[in-house]
This record gives structure tokens, C-alpha cells and sequence, in this order.
């Protein structure tokens, strides 16, 4: 369904570029105008159809991009791989998950007051990305425990190869629905809002009461945090904190 979103949303910026290009004047009409009103008509329809917010930036991005690495005129096994590569990074993308974005050194220092306050002995990631987070963890807590689950190959090839000097830390590509989280006294996801209630569902049976599950930019349904950490980054990114068995009581 995501994906059929995204490929209605630039079909509609598409036809909206067509239909826009005869009332243009003359010097206005160019590819360049052409681009700008396709890219503009798919963020609209992206918005209409609801698809998350990182949508409006890649249909803004798409065909612009697209463009721009045709007029390189490169070889064409050059698109293919570039074609793979992005395949490979962005991996649950067009499935719903959350692009990679990369944790703020902010973020990594919130998690690690918690983890100290919580005096962790086991740590898990949920949506690793390449490690900004489990590797500098890893460092800072060399007596805890690290397991991570990212499902994109690159970025979990870039996390197992950042990873490999640290002993405390691993990451996995297995299905995190079917693991098994009742050791892990704090939990950290960077998931798609699309499967909070899913996660809720799983990890309210799955972690062990009184443990704790943060959540970075996305709430969980129905369930009331133990606190909210306001992250002084960038992003402005929010750490939803939920104690287990307590937060959906």
C-alpha cells in the first residue's frame, strides 16, 4: 500500500506539471519549471494521501535527482548499482518503516543518563541504522550487554563492521517480532509510527515489568509514558520513556 501511495503521488504530480505547462508563459516553460511543478504536485499528493512526513522530501527529491543523473549520461551499469545501493540502505522504506536517519550525539547522551539511572545490565535497539547509537553505547558502557536489530544491509553491514572492536555489542538482521526481549532491562526503537501499536502489543508481553522501552519521535497508542525527554538537537527529537506494566495499566 505505501508503495502504491508513492507511485499515485508522482503520477499525480505528473499530470499537474502537464496539465499546468500550457497556461505557462513562454519563458517560463522549461524542464527545469516542468520538474519543480511534478516534484511540487507530489509532495501535495503524498500530503492528500497521507503517507508520512519523510515522504514529502523524497517526492520532492525524486525526480529532480532522477534528472540530475541522467545529464551525467553515465554508463548504464552505474544506475543499476546506484539503483541497488539505494535499495539496500532504504531497505523497509516503501514497506512503511522510517528512512535511515541517524540518532543525534544529543539522543546517544539521553540514553545513556537512562541507562546509568536505570543501572542496565541489557540493552536493545530496535531500527539500529549503521550504529549511532549502539556503537558509542558500547564504548561508554563496556560491562553492558548490546544487542541490536536492523533490517536495511548496508546500514546493518556498516553497524556489524563498526561494531567489530567492541565485544559488549552485536546487531542482527533475524525478525525482531519473533525474539524474545524478557532479559533486556531498557529497550530503545526508532520505528515507523505505522507499527507503534504493533510494537506495544509485542513488547507488553515480551519485555519483563518494571523494565524500561524508549521510544524516539513516535508514541505509543494508548499507552502513557513515564516521562518524555525533550533532546536538545536538531530534530527537536522527543524520547517517549514507558515503564513496563505500568504505561498501559
Amino acid at each position: 500500500m505505501t508503495l502504491f501511495k508513492a507511485l499515485l503521488a508522482q503520477l499525480l504530480g505528473l499530470l499537474i506539471a502537464i496539465g499546468l505547462n500550457p497556461f505557462l508563459p513562454p519563458h517560463y516553460s522549461s524542464w527545469i519549471t516542468l520538474l519543480i511543478l511534478q516534484s511540487s504536485g507530489a509532495m501535495l499528493g503524498s500530503k492528500l494521501l497521507r503517507q508520512p512526513s519523510w515522504w514529502l522530501v523524497i517526492h520532492l527529491l525524486f525526480l529532480p535527482s532522477a534528472a540530475a543523473l541522467l545529464s551525467l549520461q553515465l554508463a548504464a551499469y552505474w544506475y543499476l548499482l546506484i539503483l541497488i545501493v539505494l535499495i539496500l540502505v532504504f531497505w523497509g522504506t516503501v514497506k512503511g518503516d522510517v528512512p535511515l536517519f541517524l540518532s543525534s550525539t544529543a539522543v546517544v547522551e539521553a540514553i545513556s543518563k537512562l541507562i546509568t539511572q536505570e543501572s542496565a545490565q541489557y540493552f536493545a535497539e530496535l531500527g539500529a541504522g549503521i550504529g549511532t547509537v549502539t556503537v558509542p553505547l558500547a564504548k561508554q558502557h563496556p560491562q553492558l550487554i548490546i544487542n541490536a536489530w536492523e533490517r536495511a544491509p548496508i546500514p546493518w553491514a556498516i553497524n556489524v563492521w563498526r561494531s567489530r572492536h567492541y565485544a559488549n555489542s552485536h546487531c542482527y538482521r533475524s525478525n525482531l517480532w519473533n525474539c524474545d526481549f524478557s532479559q533486556y532491562d531498557v529497550i530503545f526503537a526508532f520505528l515507523s509510527p505505522t507499527i507503534m501499536p504493533e510494537l506495544g502489543a509485542k513488547l507488553q508481553t515480551a519485555m519483563r515489568p518494571g523494565s524500561l522501552l524508549i521510544s524516539s519521535s513516535f508514541a505509543i497508542p494508548d499507552w502513557k509514558p513515564e516521562s518524555i525527554k525533550q533532546v536538545n538537537d536538531l530534530a527537536k527529537t522527543q524520547l517517549y520513556c514507558y515503564r513496563i506494566a505500568d504505561a498501559y495499566e
